[in-house]
């Protein structure tokens, strides 16, 4: 069976949305250099769009796998949505570890332990976003992630783990639309 996808040369052409997967990532990484960099003079900036090509170049087949798409728009759309939530489980995993610490037996409570689950998400996008969420949740920390979707999580205590994968991993696969 004969590649469709090489030029003359017999070289494997270059993906079909590479540059607009490349300039896209740039431009979104631009913005959020601006909006949290703070600074706004041409030395600066200057650096700002240097690194941002780099990291372009390197990261844009992690945002997009398949290149851009229609359906860009509503993984976008979606994602907004899941933010809400997520900053209301850091805010409920605040108070849990808050509640921790000022604990009368705090050194009773706390019981660090590693846990390890199977995940059903497919993409290396939404794996991602999953494991930083994790990370991002006061009292688990995500340690690892295999190829086979195996994941490593550090837990501060039981109760902090419980939830895993559970609720975030079936709102990460309505996102990416791996259901």
């Amino acid at each position: 069976m004969q590649n469709t996808h090489t030029t003359t040369s017999g070289k494997p052409a270059k993906k079909p949305f590479g540059k607009r997967s490349f300039i896209l990532t740039f431009f979104i990484l631009f913005f959020f250099w601006i909006v949290f960099s703070g600074r706004f003079d041409g030395f600066h900036i200057s650096l700002g769009a240097a690194s941002c090509l780099i990291v372009a170049s390197f990261s844009r087949d992690l945002l997009f796998p398949n290149g851009v798409k229609k359906n860009l728009p509503g993984i976008w759309l979606r994602f907004m949505g899941y933010v809400p939530w997520l900053c209301y489980q850091i805010f409920l995993a605040n108070l849990h570890v808050l509640y921790l610490v000022f604990h009368p037996r705090m050194m009773e409570l706390i019981d660090p332990h590693m846990m390890y689950f199977n995940s059903r998400l497919k993409t290396d996008i939404s794996r991602t976003t999953f494991a930083n969420s994790i990370t991002l949740t006061p009292g688990t920390i995500t340690v690892s992630v295999s190829i086979l979707n195996r994941f490593t999580v550090h837990c501060i205590d039981t109760h902090s783990g419980e939830s895993l994968p559970g609720e975030m991993e079936r709102k990460i696969q309505r996102i990416f639309r791996e259901q």
